[in-house]
């Protein structure tokens, strides 16, 4: 359906597509900001190459072309990483699908640039005797101690995003059922099992941090998990510190991260002869192509078997 452009401006589009990333497609504040981030850095391209005079400029159609966005990608090669080209290019097309259901452009030209080949990504992980000897590290005669351990176990029993671990209310955690109720990415809730450790923790956590709680009482029905010293909800980047400064202490790599976590509670899943697809619903994952990137590390682990085991593996 063709519409009147003239009184559409650059600025005016990008709102609307932010809008429809939040109303319709239920995508979450750091999902819509890095989208923001994306198309804005392409439109500066625009301006300062001048296919477009401004944010408040109306949006031309035929401004825009696969050659301009070849070589805003191009430009991009010289300071970015080929996935975060791969993402910004990502962004790209789904703005122009947008325009084209508005009927504000005849095609999509970012559809016809190829993504970058991208390198082959190996998740970090942990093996069990590095995750048992991180998650022995917290002095648990402390409030924070115990919390810090909580926050261990439940990243390793349950593979939850640290979004996630930092958006847990009290009431979020069913203990006798051991399930955990969680909001993850486009406000999808799903239930996620919890191990009798990590209930285990969290029960002393919370009957030791009872007190410190009071500090920050406010009008809001929801009651935090995780807080800070002061009462408050603990961050997602808080609870990063929190798993570096664990890791570096006994003696693992600086690269462990609350995702690291994520990812060895997917690989010690399938390791343990987890169903692909279960290891999906568990990590909130849309695609089941997401999941399979964890399968390469357990293959690696059988074929290290076969070989040592059968009488024909040379």
């Amino acid at each position: 359906m063709e519409q009147e452009t003239t009184s559409v401006t650059v600025q005016g589009l990008l709102m609307q597509f932010l809008d429809r990333l939040e109303q319709e497609r239920g995508c979450s504040p750091n999902t819509i900001r890095a989208y923001r981030v994306d198309l804005c850095q392409f439109f500066d391209f625009l301006i300062s190459n001048g296919r477009i005079s401004g944010y408040g400029a109306d949006w031309q159609p035929d401004s825009i072309d696969p050659l301009i966005i070849r070589s805003y990608l191009a430009e991009l090669f010289k300071a970015k990483r080929r996935s975060s080209i791969a993402r910004k290019l990502s962004s790209l097309r789904s703005f122009f699908a947008f325009l084209e259901k508005l009927g504000l452009a005849k095609g999509n030209p970012a559809a016809e640039v190829s993504t970058p080949r991208l390198k082959k990504y190996v998740p970090i992980h942990l093996t069990v005797d590095q995750a048992f000897r991180l998650l022995g590290v917290p002095e648990r005669d402390s409030v924070l101690g115990l919390r810090d351990a909580a926050i261990l176990e439940i990243l390793y029993s349950c593979g939850l995003r640290v979004s996630e671990v930092s958006g847990l209310d009290i009431d979020s955690v069913d203990f006798d059922g051991r399930i955990v109720r969680v909001l993850g990415k486009g406000n999808k809730e799903r239930l996620v099992p919890i191990g009798r450790q990590a209930v285990k923790v969290l029960r002393q956590y919370l009957e030791a941090s009872e007190r410190l709680r009071q500090k920050n009482v406010s009008g809001t029905k929801r009651r935090p998990l995780f807080v800070n010293y002061k009462g408050g909800r603990l961050t997602p980047r808080s609870i990063a510190r929190i798993i570096k400064k664990y890791a570096l202490e006994c003696g693992l790599s600086t690269e462990i991260s609350p995702h690291a976590m994520r990812h060895t509670f997917a690989t010690h899943m399938l390791d343990g002869g987890a169903d692909l697809r279960a290891v999906q619903e568990l990590l909130g994952h849309e695609s089941l192509s997401t999941t399979q990137k964890y399968t390469h590390l357990t293959l690696d682990r059988l074929m290290e078997v076969y070989d040592k085991a059968h009488p024909r593996s040379e």
